[in-house]
């Protein structure tokens, strides 16, 4: 179950970066393939930061409802096994304890960046 999960995780991880490469070309009138800025042409150190912050929040978050799924689906598949069930509310415990963690970071990094005038 694990290496599925990591095979899964790593082949959205490619693919999501070989669709941002291939969007990042475009040709010109003159028909020379160019690259454009990705981060804009106005983007301080700040800035970069921030949204890299960000993208990292929304990973740790996406992961942290896939854990809710796979705790809910180990306590609904226990089968009356109290080892089982006790183990799908740990993780559902701990996955609520996660994203209580990353909201609270969220909220003190937009506070941050907020009274940095960022």
């Amino acid at each position: 179950m694990k290496k599925i999960i990591l095979f899964l995780l790593i082949l959205l991880f490619f693919s999501s970066i070989s669709v941002y490469v291939a969007s990042a070309q475009k040709i010109d009138r003159t028909g020379e393939v160019t690259l454009t800025n990705p981060l804009g042409t106005d983007v301080t150190p700040q800035i970069f930061i921030g949204r890299i912050i960000k993208a990292i929040l929304g990973v740790v978050g996406s992961l942290a409802l896939l854990m809710f799924i796979y705790g809910g689906f180990n306590w609904m598949t226990a089968a009356g096994s109290p080892e089982k069930v006790e183990k799908g509310k740990q993780i559902l415990l701990w996955a609520t304890i996660g994203l209580i963690v990353i909201f609270t970071s969220y909220a003190l990094v937009k506070f941050v960046f907020t009274s940095l005038g960022v």
